[in-house]
C-alpha cells in the first residue's frame, strides 16, 4: 500500500492543493454572504430565498465535497512514507489548524440552517469578525507546512 502512495505522491499532492483552494474559497465567501444576508435582507422575501439558495449550494456543492477531498488527499499524504515526521512540531500545528478549520466549516453549516429556518440571531458584525478566523488558520497551516517549525 505504501508503494502505491509513494508512486501517487505528485498526484495526491496536486489534488490536495486543488481541494484546499476550493474549500478555502467557500470558507471565505460564505461568511461574507451571511454578512449581507444578516444586514440587508428581510426574512421571507424573494431575496431571502435567493440568498438561502446561494448559501445552500455553496455549502453542499462546493464546500462539503472540497472539504472531504482535502481530508482524503491529506490523509493519503500523511500515510505516504517519508512525508510526515511526527517527531516534529509542524504536523501537529497543521493538524490543529485543519481540525479548527473543519469546526469552522460546520459552524457555518449550522448558521446556514439558522438562516433557512428564519432564526438567525447573529449580526453582520459577528460574521465579519468570524470571517477573520479562517485567514489566521490558513496562515498557521501554510507556515507549518512550508517552514516546518
Amino acid at each position: 500500500m505504501t508503494d502505491i502512495l509513494a508512486s501517487l505522491y505528485p498526484w495526491t499532492k496536486a489534488l490536495h492543493i486543488v481541494s484546499v483552494v476550493a474549500w478555502m474559497a467557500g470558507i471565505f465567501y460564505l461568511p461574507r454572504l451571511f454578512v449581507y444576508h444578516a444586514e440587508k435582507i428581510t426574512a421571507g422575501t424573494e431575496t431571502d430565498a435567493l440568498f438561502q439558495e446561494m448559501e445552500r449550494k455553496l455549502l453542499r456543492l462546493i464546500m462539503n465535497p472540497s472539504m472531504i477531498a482535502t481530508w482524503v488527499f491529506g490523509l493519503m499524504l500523511m500515510f505516504t512514507p517519508g512525508i510526515v515526521d511526527w517527531g516534529m512540531v509542524w504536523p501537529w500545528t497543521k493538524a490543529a489548524g485543519v481540525v479548527a478549520m473543519t469546526w469552522f466549516h460546520h459552524w457555518l453549516g449550522l448558521r446556514r440552517k439558522d438562516f433557512a429556518a428564519g432564526r438567525n440571531s447573529l449580526p453582520g458584525r459577528r460574521y465579519r469578525m468570524m470571517n477573520e478566523l479562517p485567514t489566521l488558520l490558513l496562515v498557521l497551516i501554510v507556515f507549518s507546512v512550508v517552514l516546518k517549525f
